[in-house]
Formats: structure tokens, C-alpha cells, sequence
């Protein structure tokens, strides 16, 4: 579904990606982790358009989007959850919700999506009237989460969504992503919780000071000595 081709893209004159290449399958997991500053949040933000990349290829469908603007990118079926929630908290949950379905026209799909949202997400159908800055992180990070499934898309780009969030929500987000796995959406997860991160995926990619260092299936993964020493808090730990 996606193919990542020797992917430059920076920041200035910083250069974060250099050379990255990646695919993910459809309806497939594909997990990358690395550690703060390798560039995995540089990553999500270059396929969904948010960066502009400085050479290389994203092709998803067998289309080049490299380049295009955001709003094109997710009407081709790519939702970026970004990092650190990011909901409007000015707004109530029901409209950060009818913020996610900017795209889609029929006010009838978007009410559907809503209560299709509520029976996944009980807790904010209870709080749909409250201003989305008043939630716990643990519901925001369900909000961020159902915002992105607004537009029904294709293929979602999770980036850090057990970031901040106490062990019993992280365990919540892991049964969610588990769960938009058996409905057949295809994820590309960025997650430094790097055990949930393998748990949940079908591979990944190991990512380091803006390089693919290592990939492969993440049964394999997990039991590979460098990443164990480095991100699943075995053996001797080592620097990264």
C-alpha cells in the first residue's frame, strides 16, 4: 500500500531522514522504532505532507504523493494521528469529532461515523458535550484516535499514541490498535513503547540518527540481541 523510497527531508540545514526506505503491506502493522531524535516523527510528517521532502519517493497505491499538500493526502486515505494529541480544547468532543470529517460532504455519513465512534469509544459519546481540554490525557488520546477514523481512511499513521499515558491507558490503546487491526486498516506505527510497539505489529523498522539500521517480521525483531539491548529493557543496556 505505501512504499517509502530513499526518503532526505530535514529541518534548515538539518537533515532528520537520510535515505529512508520502508513499505507497508495492506491491512498490515508496520511498526518503526528508534530512539528520541532518529527521526520517526519527521518520518509520519513527510508522508502526510506536513514536511516537504528534499528527495526520494512516497508512493501510496501506486501513486507518487511526495509533495502534495496535506488536504490531498488524506483524501487519498491517509490520517495522521499526531504526537501528543493535538485536540482542539476549545471545542467539545462531538465537534473535534465533525473536525476529523472535514473532507467528507454528506452530513448524514458524518452523524453515522459519530455513532459508529461512540459504540467504539463509549466515553466520549458520555462526554461528546465537554470541552475536549477538559479530558484526562487517557481520553484525549481516544479522541486523537477516533478523529482520525473520522474520514474512514485507508491507512493511519500513529505517532507515539502510549506517550505520557498511565500503564492501564496504554494497555487501552494497545486493545484499540489491536482492534483496527481485525477491521483490516492498515497502520504505520512510530511507538518508543517499543515492547507494545512489537506486540501489536507484523514488522518493523528500526531507525537511528535518520537511517534504517534494521527490519524485519517483529516476532524475529524482538528477539534480536541489539534490540533487546537497546529498546526492550533486556540484557545490558546499551547507548543509542
Amino acid at each position: 500500500m505505501l512504499i517509502v523510497d530513499n526518503l532526505a527531508a530535514g529541518y534548515g540545514h538539518v537533515q532528520a531522514l537520510k535515505g529512508v526506505s520502508l513499505k507497508v503491506d495492506d491491512q498490515a502493522v508496520v511498526t518503526l522504532i528508534g530512539s528520541n531524535g532518529a527521526g520517526k516523527s519527521t518520518l509520519l510528517k513527510t508522508i502526510s505532507g506536513l514536511l516537504k521532502p528534499k528527495a526520494g519517493s512516497i508512493v501510496f497505491e501506486g501513486r507518487e504523493i511526495k509533495g502534495l499538500d496535506p488536504d490531498k493526502i488524506i483524501a487519498r486515505g491517509i490520517a495522521h494521528c499526531p504526537e501528543g494529541r493535538k485536540v482542539f480544547s476549545e471545542l467539545t468532543v462531538k465537534e473535534n469529532l465533525e473536525m476529523g470529517a472535514y473532507l467528507e460532504k454528506s452530513k448524514a455519513k458524518v452523524e453515522a461515523r459519530i455513532e459508529n465512534i461512540y459504540a467504539s469509544f463509549p466515553i466520549l459519546k458520555e462526554r461528546q458535550s465537554q470541552m475536549a481540554g477538559t479530558l484526562s490525557g487517557g481520553e484525549q488520546q481516544q479522541l486523537a484516535i477516533a478523529r482520525s477514523l473520522m474520514l474512514d481512511p485507508k491507512m493511519i499513521l500513529f505517532d507515539e499514541p502510549s506517550l505520557g499515558l498511565a500503564p492501564i491507558i496504554v494497555d487501552l490503546v494497545e486493545d484499540i490498535i489491536i482492534k483496527m487491526k481485525k477491521r483490516g486498516i492498515t497502520i504505520l506505527l512510530v511507538e518508543q513503547n517499543a515492547n507494545m510497539a512489537l506486540r501489536v505489529s507484523d514488522y518493523a523498522y528500526v531507525i537511528e540518527t535518520g537511517r534504517i539500521i534494521l527490519h524485519g517480521p517483529s516476532s524475529e525483531l524482538k528477539k534480536d540481541e541489539r534490540v533487546m539491548k537497546a529498546y526492550l529493557g533486556q540484557l545490558e543496556v546499551c547507548r543509542v
